[in-house]
């Protein structure tokens, strides 16, 4: 039997702290990581001052490669605090709790108040959807769109009544708007393909020819065509347009005939069954939680009465959505977030059933996974042994020790806590598992986090490449989008960009904008970890893996700059 009211009460306020615990770490507690965070939050900023915000601005230059809503929200904090990592990623709280709320109430409605408890804590601390939720991208608000959408789908699809269904479709409606706006019409996969499969499977086609089904397409059309518009009458906007609509969406699947800074096909190549092979990683920690539960789906599905509904909504959102990716050309982890949603759906309606009457496979599930968090604490002592032994005399050692090994040895302590509930309290396993995944994110985590942050952070290199150039002409060589962004982030000047990709007459052209007292910037290759060079047999001289073009240019690296175990840049000035 489930447990007491306030037991219950009890479980959702310790979900809810540990919860905002972790987020706040993730977001609020680090700087901006490359390859992809320096470039979203040069675009939030320029968003929050630039008199056109239809079309978003990459240093100056048009960004048309999604909308602009997530830079539109990020924007607000950034003109109130400035351009700090913090700030910009305030709106990702917002987005995490939408998500988190929107899928426990679904699960509520399909499977009781425990299901919608697991559920939300489930989408919430899956590794992809935590990383999602945590990066300054537009996959967060897409997220929690996609999740409010299947909220008002299920209550559309299964309403008692008209005007239910016209309540449910048109929230869906209004949270497609929005994702709309956040990742173009990525956002409709999900649900549409949902509805779809559930309409087929159910043999349920008058559903798909409901009036109210499509009355909210009259405010998508309102919300999605007033930004086209502005678009449209803006400088180069049916250029823009087609890059948004048709190079975006189109691109991802298959090559087009379009520049090379928008060929988005030759990116991020996909391969047959590359998603189902990285999806136990996606669903780190809930891993064979998740198999266990579609192990017992399968068994019991011709004696699942009311809660094969439930079953076949989770299916329907998760099962179309991954074999429609995996026919893309492109293929990124992320891309497959908004679909997590039906695997948390299912993970919920398991969570129930096992605390009701647990099998022998159920059992086993939780007593892995016990001993993968078991396994994760060793992990994390190997991990943060290399960062200690990297970063020694730069970190606070008082804090780092204390945080480090009390919540090291409270993840411990939960992880076996779990597998010894494991066969008779299966609630209280999943509890123990989910704080200690959690300890392990806020405690340990958080101490990674800020030692990593030393080897992101390109502010830095940014003040004391400006200070050696002198006021000089700077020009940036062939920069990729996290070089130019945070250049244009930490106000270094105006830098002039040649052609891409890099070809003799790029160094030439450099060098006469450059003139005789100018530097020329490039990025030069990374090294591996510096703890790693010591295993080398020659040791770096701080001159090396320099490209051969270099010296074929007529030109010297005069000064180098590199963050620890990160980014390395070289300024380049001419020979004499």
């Amino acid at each position: 039997m489930l447990q007491t009211k306030s037991a219950l009460l009890g479980l959702a306020r310790g979900l809810a702290g540990a919860l905002l615990l972790v987020w706040c770490v993730g977001i609020l507690g680090r700087g901006y990581w490359t390859p992809d965070e320096p470039r979203e939050a040069d675009i939030a900023w320029r968003m929050s001052w630039q008199a056109d915000k239809a079309v978003p601005l990459l240093a100056g230059e048009p960004f048309c490669e999604k909308p602009p809503l997530t830079y539109w929200l990020a924007a607000v904090p950034i003109s109130l605090f400035g351009p700090s990592a913090w700030a910009a990623r305030l709106p990702n709280l917002l987005y995490a709790l939408i998500t988190a709320l929107s899928i426990g109430l679904l699960a509520r409605r399909c499977a009781g108040q425990f299901a919608g408890y697991v559920a939300a804590g489930a989408v919430s601390t899956f590794l992809l959807c935590y990383q999602v939720a945590i990066w300054l991208a537009t996959d967060a608000p897409l997220l929690a769109a996609v999740s409010v959408s299947l909220l008002g789908a299920y209550i559309g699809f299964h309403a008692v009544d008209r005007p239910q269904r016209l309540r449910g479709y048109l929230l869906m409606h209004g949270a497609l708007a929005l994702g709309f706006l956040s990742k173009s019409a990525v956002a409709w996969m999900v649900p549409a393909l949902a509805l779809l499969t559930l309409s087929i499977w159910e043999r349920r086609w008058r559903e798909l020819l409901r009036w109210e089904l499509y009355s909210g397409l009259l405010l998508q059309a309102v919300v999605i065509l007033s930004w086209v518009y502005f678009v449209y009458t803006g400088p180069q906007g049916m250029d823009h347009l087609k890059v948004f609509f048709w190079n975006n969406l189109v691109g991802r699947f298959t090559a087009l005939d379009a520049p090379a800074q928008i060929q988005y096909a030759a990116g991020h190549k996909n391969s047959p069954g590359k998603y189902l092979l990285e999806l136990p990683l996606y669903l780190f920690p809930w891993t064979f939680a998740v198999i266990a539960a579609a192990r017992r789906a399968w068994r019991e599905r011709r004696n699942l009465g009311d809660q094969g509904r439930t079953l076949r909504f989770a299916l329907a959102c998760s099962l179309p959505s991954l074999l429609l990716l995996s026919l893309a050309a492109t293929a990124r982890n992320i891309y497959l977030a908004p679909a997590l949603p039906g695997v948390a759906l299912l993970l919920a309606w398991w969570a129930r059933e096992i605390v009701r009457r647990p099998g022998i496979w159920d059992v086993r599930a939780l007593k892995v996974t016990a001993a993968m968090l078991l396994l994760g604490v060793f992990v994390f002592v190997a991990v943060l042994g290399l960062l200690a032994a990297e970063e020694w005399r730069r970190m606070a050692h008082g804090s780092f020790l204390v945080i480090c090994t009390a919540g090291l040895l409270l993840a411990g302590w939960l992880a076996v806590r779990a597998w010894s509930n494991a066969r008779d309290h299966a609630m209280r396993s999943l509890a123990a598992l989910f704080l200690a995944y959690c300890v392990l994110l806020a405690g340990p985590g958080s101490q990674a986090y800020r030692q990593i942050d030393g080897w992101q952070d390109l502010s830095g290199i940014n003040r004391a490449i400006r200070r050696d150039a002198a006021g000089a002409p700077l020009i940036l060589l062939t920069p990729d989008e996290t070089t130019l962004a945070a250049f244009d982030l930490s106000a270094a000047g105006g830098p002039v960009r040649p052609s891409t990709p890099l070809v003799a007459a790029d160094v030439q052209r450099a060098r006469q904008l450059a003139g005789a007292d100018g530097a020329i910037l490039v990025q030069l290759p990374k090294r591996p970890l510096a703890v790693l060079e010591r295993f080398r047999r020659a040791p770096a001289d701080g001159r090396d893996a320099l490209p051969a073009w270099i010296a074929a240019a007529n030109l010297h690296l005069w000064k180098e700059y590199a963050v620890p175990n990160g980014r390395r840049y070289g300024l380049l000035k001419n020979t004499p």
